[in-house]
């Protein structure tokens, strides 16, 4: 286990360091100047490189960077321009309310796409199977923020049952905040939950046509007990897989999510400070993003190793 996890830290590291080096040249490319945008029309040149200069925007590009890197290895990510308060402050503020979003329609996707994939398999080519596989391609072709559209008109404005945006804070108590986040978290989970359905599925039937489950099945073994003893953990090999990219992905979709919803989360601040031109605090979402991405991966492969061991061989 040494090597394989010394050989993915590493991995890990490297793809962090890289990730950080796109996203600062990709926002040092793009056209505008964050001085010029907060003095406004009135500014006079004078004035906005006076600003550009207080806030370190005439350094050069590799210093920048640098400082940058410094910055959040220290936990100093620098205050924003819109906002004038530390950026820290504002990420871990609006975290508050994405974290639990994400991890509410993260488990939602899990229970609705093990319970529908693992049921279609066991009836193959049945009319539960057939009429299953069929709504998850329509959950798939619906796109989540059309979705919450549509959750907000029959739930919110015909029902009546949930607001229809805003979120009351934690201080009013956890039902409330979980009521509010409910729905968004339904309009997240219902397209990945399609996805992780259908490959739950087809990772189940593949496993179900080896030899040692035609063994077990031959030896007297019940369809249920072949399938929750023997076939499941072989088959969860590539659900765990689509399943931490999915947890990161619901992540960076709660940009539109929390707009539609009116949510002051992380994907509103990171929609509000690109209207600011507050790169300062786009830059270091976006870099958090990546990280919870690539720390996933590297969450998934060392999961790998642990349920099929021949993984961590075959890499040494």
């Amino acid at each position: 286990m040494g090597p394989f996890l010394l050989k993915r830290i590493l991995t890990l590291i490297a793809t962090l360091i890289g990730a950080s080096i796109v996203v600062f040249l990709v926002l040092e490319i793009l056209p505008g100047n964050a001085a010029e945008i907060m003095m406004g029309p009135e500014g006079t040149p004078e004035a906005v490189q006076a600003l550009a200069e207080k806030l370190g925007l005439d350094r050069p590009a590799s210093e920048r960077y640098w400082s940058w890197v410094v910055g959040m290895l220290t936990g100093d990510l620098g205050d924003s321009y819109a906002y004038s308060s530390p950026v820290s402050e504002l990420m871990l503020e609006r975290l508050t309310l994405t974290v639990p979003l994400a991890l509410m329609a993260m488990s939602l996707t899990t229970v609705l796409a093990l319970i529908v994939g693992i049921y279609a398999a066991a009836r193959h080519n049945k009319l539960g199977d057939v009429g299953l596989m069929g709504l998850t391609q329509i959950g798939i072709a619906i796109p989540n923020f059309w979705f919450a559209l549509l959750l907000i008109l029959l739930f919110s404005v015909k029902l009546q049952w949930f607001s229809a945006g805003g979120f009351p804070g934690w201080s009013e108590g956890v039902g409330p905040a979980f009521a509010s986040l409910l729905l968004p978290a339904l309009s997240l989970a219902v397209v990945q939950a399609a996805i992780l359905a259908r490959i739950t599925r087809s990772a189940v039937l593949e496993v179900m046509r080896e030899d040692y489950v035609r063994t077990a099945r031959a030896k007297g073994l019940s369809q249920r007990a072949t399938l929750w003893g023997h076939v499941l953990r072989n088959a969860m090999i590539p659900v765990i897989t689509i399943m931490g990219l999915q947890s990161a992905e619901l992540l960076a979709g709660t940009i539109v999510v929390e707009n539609v919803f009116y949510l002051p989360g992380l994907g509103r601040l990171i929609f509000q400070s690109i209207s600011n031109r507050d790169l300062i605090v786009v830059r270091n979402c976006v870099m958090f993003l990546a990280t919870m991405v690539v720390v996933v991966n590297f969450i998934v492969d060392v999961l790998y190793a642990v349920i099929d061991p021949r993984v961590k061989a075959s890499d040494i």
